[in-house]
């Protein structure tokens, strides 16, 4: 008996481990409630800032715009004649929704081949380097909220071709991106 009871306990142990990267926190538009529901966001982001420069509340809005800190969101799936799974848009996954190759060139340099994109550390690790990166290779400010987000969405190349001046919702998007980081760099203020 006292088997039974223990296996069952490892069982729900182990089940409630896994289940929180796949509900994001409960007040999306506030950052200091974000950081206190989830106090290991706080130290990922703030390691990802000490290490790569970027602000928090950059890394936070554009993670929120990316997944809504959700660690396990994936692109929806494509259909065709809107019954039949064809797979996903993009190999995008994670907090940081980040590609394949790039998450691949990632854990080559920097994040080493255990880091994982559902994992929050690693995800805003990432984040902070390649816009990082960003910096280097095309001058956009780290603390530009929408600058960054839009070399983040289109990547570097597309960036520096300005494909997104042809994207008028992307455009729209990436100043949502600007406001929210204003927001939450403001209320950031308050609790960090």
């Amino acid at each position: 008996m006292s088997r039974m009871l223990a296996a069952l306990l490892i069982v729900l142990a182990v089940a409630s481990c896994g289940g929180r990267d796949k509900v994001p926190p409960r007040q999306l538009d506030d950052a200091c409630a974000i950081l206190a529901e989830r106090p290991n966001y706080k130290r990922a982001f703030a390691r990802a800032e000490r290490r790569w420069g970027v602000p928090v509340p950059v890394l936070m809005a554009v993670m929120h715009q990316e997944s809504k800190f959700v660690g396990n969101a994936r692109t929806p799936r494509q259909y065709v004649l809107g019954i039949i799974p064809m797979g996903r848009q993009t190999s995008a996954y994670g907090y940081s929704q980040a590609l394949d190759g790039t998450w691949d060139e990632y854990q080559e340099r920097e994040g080493g081949r255990f880091a994982r994109r559902n994992d929050i550390k690693d995800a805003a690790d990432f984040m902070g380097w390649y816009m990082a990166q960003s910096t280097l290779q095309l001058g956009i400010r780290l603390d530009d909220a929408r600058s960054q987000y839009l070399a983040y969405h289109e990547g570097r190349t597309g960036y520096a071709r300005g494909s997104y001046l042809k994207k008028s919702w992307l455009l729209s998007v990436a100043q949502r991106v600007n406001i929210r980081a204003a927001l939450y760099d403001s209320q950031l203020r308050y609790c960090m």
